[in-house]
């Protein structure tokens, strides 16, 4: 089975690949378990390179310190290691610890979550789930390069192990346990619990149950899975892989509980503090940016310099005696009409009625007609002489 290809001088490995695709995918998660709280998912993408290279430093470090029985069988020892430095950074050759890579990640997020001023149990909840799922990916490296096998087996699953890759005393045997496929099965179904776990029971959770329900889930099932393993680890006769997962699992646990029954007022507290805080922030931030945006308006508006409130107060002045005059003109126009109408109305609809009514009837003689002679005749000499 090939374990890689060649692009001119540099080889690309397989098990390279898929820890990078592992990575994106957890670091998927997480985001949508931070967003899915209410956090910014970015943080994710931002501590992602520190997370990797922590925890790609400690699981290095862990492979150092506990190599396998094979690798011991080889000569490649802690002690081998540490005389030929250089053989540390050749990762490509396997030797990769998942405990030492969750503790170098825990000791990353640390630091990050300190230098950002973030709550460490918070974002490993959110990371846990993604971890899951990254290593369930990763674990397909290890059929890659043909290591991490069970006992021998004929199950129809069994895979096939080349002789350069079986462990001295199995030579002669070809198929074994997946045990890197229990593992990836193992671990995806953890993911999905603490997925379900988080969203049943958000509101009786603290931060960092999940991350310790992390803990217990995969101590348990590397615990089991290493009685089936034909390549321990062993530091003085001891499993140490398996050791440790029982030690960490049974630690969790008891902390667990201890949680929810003597720490549980204490922690409640502190949950509130914590959101009061986180409310305080937010208002304060929103605050902030107002007056930023207000900043900003007032100074384009002083940038501006286009004479605008001399020109208005001109405008508005203009306006005002435009309204006053409009209002006299209003005002006679009103009265005008109103003469108008009063003007009208008084006149008679037929004024020889009117005539009839308040002209007296004249009783007794009447009035002499006007004669046209009268009016034509010449003047007597008395009225001459009065003319003169």
């Amino acid at each position: 089975m090939p374990q890689g290809f060649n692009i001119g001088p540099l080889t690309i490995r397989f098990y390279a690949i898929l820890i990078i695709i592992g990575a994106i995918l957890g670091a998927w998660l997480a985001s949508r378990q931070a967003k899915k709280h209410g956090e910014d998912s970015e943080i994710i993408l931002d501590m992602l390179p520190w997370l990797l290279i922590g925890g790609i430093i400690g699981a290095r470090l862990w492979h150092v310190f506990t190599p396998s029985a094979s690798n011991i069988a080889q000569g490649v020892t802690t002690r081998h290691y540490l005389e030929n430095p250089i053989e540390i950074l050749k990762m490509w050759r396997g030797g990769l610890g998942i405990p030492g890579g969750v503790i170098g990640g825990a000791l990353a997020l640390i630091i990050y979550c300190k230098a950002k001023k973030l709550n460490f149990w918070q974002w490993a909840d959110f990371i846990a789930p993604g971890l899951l799922v990254g290593q369930a990916i990763g674990r397909w490296g290890n059929f890659i390069n043909q290591e991490v096998y069970g006992g021998p087996s004929n199950l129809p699953w069994a895979i096939t192990i080349d002789p350069q890759f079986r462990i001295p005393g199995f030579e002669q045997i070809a198929r074994y346990h997946p045990l890197f496929l229990y593992e990836s099965l193992l671990t995806l179904a953890g993911a999905g619990l603490l997925i379900w776990l988080d969203n049943k029971y958000r509101d009786r959770l603290y931060k960092g149950d999940i991350f310790f329900g992390y803990l217990i889930w995969y101590s348990t099932v590397r615990f089991f899975l290493e009685f089936m393993r034909l390549d321990p680890s062993p530091v003085n006769g001891i499993n140490v892989n398996q050791t440790a997962m029982l030690v960490v699992g049974v630690l969790a646990l008891i902390v667990l509980v201890l949680r929810h029954t003597v720490w549980s007022d204490r922690l409640a507290a502190k949950e509130l503090d914590d959101q009061e805080r986180k409310l305080a922030l937010q208002a304060a931030a929103l605050s902030a940016e107002e007056e930023a945006v207000q900043d900003e308006i007032e100074d384009h508006a002083e940038n501006l310099d286009l004479g605008l409130p001399e020109d208005l107060e001109e405008i508005d002045e203009d306006i005002s005696e435009t309204v006053e005059d409009v209002e006299i003109l209003d005002k006679v126009s009103v009265k005008l009409d109103d003469h108008e109408d009063w003007v009208s109305d008084s006149l008679p609809e037929k004024p020889e009625d009117w005539v009839e009514e308040h002209v007296p009837e004249v009783e007794g003689e009447e009035l002499p007609a006007i004669e046209d002679d009268y009016i034509a005749d010449e003047p007597d000499d008395e009225d001459e002489e009065e003319v003169e």
